[in-house]
């Protein structure tokens, strides 16, 4: 599921939660658990209700800070990765495994130098 412009807060195991992403994998899970523990807040995930039992699996991952908005924080970039860099919105949605500060620029703007931010001066 990707970021989401509502701020939802629902109930995961009994606990309030601002809910991060529903219909996640486990590898999602386990992704999303590590960099946001690692960036200080307390993760809840739960396994989602299997409308048909050849359904995948899929879990619901909140965070119990309920000011916590995961769009604002992934686009003012102020998550961190366990390296110290900050999460952009591929890292997050685990596109792209290097970060680049200028979500916004094409991977072409960047290999080609064209960009301002890129510029290659020879």
């Amino acid at each position: 599921m990707p970021l989401q412009a509502k701020h939802i807060v629902e109930e995961i195991s009994g606990t309030h939660c601002t809910i991060v992403e529903k219909g996640a994998t486990a590898q999602r899970v386990e992704f999303l658990k590590k960099l946001l523990t690692f960036n200080g807040f307390e993760v809840i995930s739960a396994e989602d209700k299997k409308e048909d039992e050849s359904a995948p699996v899929t879990f619901t991952i909140g965070v119990t800070d309920l000011v916590f908005n995961p769009v604002i924080s992934v686009y003012e970039m102020s998550l961190k990765t366990p390296s110290g860099e900050r999460v952009s919105p591929a890292y997050w949605d685990q596109l792209k495994t290097e970060i680049v500060d200028q979500y916004w620029v094409r991977d072409e703007e960047i290999i080609d130098g064209t960009s301002a931010w890129h510029r290659r001066f020879e």
